[in-house]
């Protein structure tokens, strides 16, 4: 790994259009299954405010839903309704108020709708959900093909279906501005309407959004370039792509898609992978370390976009170093977030930064530092003979 400069790169600002952020750490989306009637909780300014006190520099929240049909879940949060975007704007309150900036992004699951949370193993709803009034729904897919076994079938999407689907985009990115987001990401990864337009596992069209890969990339483009005309010219939008998905999309493919969204008005690319075949990629991509970062370096270097890594990215040496390397532009933490929710603080410790405290709230800062304080001049105190 590269020797570290003296100014470590994760806590040097970085400025996208209007919008600086104070460091290069960002909390990627985590999907919490917690919602009720779509609208976020009182679960949700917690397990996010932590982040935006601990000093992470950009804090997503998790997957949000555009349409009460495009949730997997019945759990899953959304931003369809002015209620629910209202209930997002005391988050985000507070998230800004820590220093962050307040993250959506956008999602719709197409074919993977009305299945049961991760611990119950996604499982679609099944007579029984009914039974306890959470009957199963179709959702809306490019081609009539089922996600799994016992789903049901999707909506073949008409031309009026794909107007609508990008409405709906554009209605939840004005919501979002009103709910006090400062980036918004459209979800094109994970399986979902989007990569599902884009791989030809899933996409068996024979108009022009089927066919060769710029037909397959039409529906990302008008729903992006639709989403960029209604987000301000001053804030971020992201996209997150799933770089390799197995079902005949890799990264070829991504290189391609990258330098169009760039085009289009994207400003960074979130890299991840899979969700075509099921939640699971271990086959696409072995659990290393970074496991993502190698999909962002070779799109940084041959489109010019910024990107965003995420993967087993656990140690502040080793995300330094991703910077320094030029291999991304930002780092993303999820599940080490969860276990450490003040990891940023603790970075700014390991790579050597002068009151790393100053990270987190006065109220916390303040006594931290007095602590080490007092711990130095203990230190320092003499002896006694």
């Amino acid at each position: 790994m590269n020797e570290l400069s003296p100014s470590p790169l994760l806590f040097t600002p970085m400025t996208i259009r209007g919008l600086t952020i104070r460091n290069r750490i960002a909390v990627s989306p985590m999907s919490q299954y917690s919602a009720v009637d779509a609208a976020p909780t009182d679960w949700h300014l917690v397990h996010l405010g932590k982040f935006a006190m601990g000093g992470a520099g950009i804090v997503f929240c998790e997957e949000t839903s555009v349409s009460q049909r495009s949730r997997k879940t019945y759990d899953c949060p959304g931003i369809y309704t002015g209620e629910q975007a209202r209930a997002w704007r005391r988050i985000t309150d507070f998230i800004r108020g820590q220093g962050a900036a307040p993250a959506m992004q956008l999602g719709h699951a197409g074919r993977k709708v009305a299945t049961r949370a991760p611990w119950d193993g996604f499982a679609p709803l099944s007579e029984e959900d009914a039974r306890a009034g959470r009957a199963p729904w179709s959702g809306l897919a490019p081609s009539p093909i089922p996600f799994r076994e016992g789903a049901l079938m999707p909506k073949e999407m008409d031309a009026d279906d794909i107007r609508e689907v990008i409405r709906l985009h554009v209605e939840a990115t004005k919501r979002t501005l009103d709910a006090g987001f400062e980036i918004c990401e459209v979800h094109g990864a994970h399986g979902y309407i989007i990569q599902q337009f884009l791989s030809p596992a899933t996409n068996r069209r024979n108009d022009g959004y089927g066919g060769d890969r710029q037909s397959r990339m039409r529906f990302g483009h008008e729903l992006i370039e639709a989403v960029r005309a209604a987000w301000p010219q001053e804030l971020p939008l992201f996209f997150r792509v799933s770089c390799v998905d197995g079902g005949g999309w890799g990264m070829d493919d991504t290189v391609v898609l990258a330098a169009e969204l760039k085009a289009r008005g994207v400003d960074v690319l979130d890299c991840s992978s899979g969700g075509i075949e099921g939640p699971l990629t271990l086959h696409l991509v072995p659990r290393v370390p970074g496991y993502h970062v190698p999909f962002a370096e070779r799109i940084k270097r041959e489109t010019g976009i910024p990107t965003m890594a995420v993967g087993l990215i656990t140690d502040a040496q080793q995300a330094e170093g991703y910077l320094q390397a030029a291999q991304c532009d930002i780092v993303a933490l999820a599940r080490e977030m969860m276990w450490n929710p003040n990891w940023p603080v603790h970075a700014a410790a390991a790579l050597g930064m002068a009151k790393p405290h100053e990270l987190l709230p006065r109220p916390y800062a303040w006594w931290l530092q007095r602590r080490e304080d007092v711990r130095a001049l203990s230190m320092n105190a003499p002896t006694g003979t």
